[in-house]
């Protein structure tokens, strides 16, 4: 019986849920997610979850906060005066925007709070400050 360990590459189905249950992504009646183990394709406790399974096992691994996609950061976040922002851009509260960095980096945030003069962006990761539970089920080994 194999054993998936550090280096293989698996298949994974995978069901994400946060800790009341609902669920945020699932590959269920999709293709497997295939990635290699360890080489942190996917977060740690994800991938320390598929290590050791073999093919066909099932289980459920909760992956806190710290081996998911961190804590929440307040250094992340920041608040802006809505003269800052192009006029051409549409502001709404829980819309995502692309701001771009000197040096060309791309960083992806979330208007977390909208006031006539002010914007707060927020550039943390979704699902950080989130304990989450993964329902696995190793599909294959190569």
């Amino acid at each position: 019986m194999s054993i998936a360990k550090t280096g293989d590459k698996v298949a994974v189905h995978y069901t994400g849920k946060h800790t009341d249950g609902s669920i945020f992504d699932s590959s269920v009646g999709r293709t497997p997610l295939e990635f290699q183990l360890g080489s942190g394709m996917v977060i740690k406790g994800f991938d320390d979850g598929v290590t050791g399974m073999a093919i066909g096992e099932k289980k459920t691994v909760v992956i806190p906060a710290a081996e998911a996609y961190g804590e929440h950061s307040p250094e992340n976040t920041v608040t802006l005066e809505r003269a800052q922002i192009p006029p051409h851009i549409e502001l709404e509260l829980g819309a995502s925007l692309s701001m771009h960095q000197d040096g060309g980096h791309v960083v992806e945030v979330v208007i977390t709070d909208l006031t006539d003069s002010h914007v707060t962006l927020d550039a943390n990761h979704p699902l950080a400050g989130r304990d989450l539970t993964f329902e696995l089920e190793l599909v294959s080994i190569s």
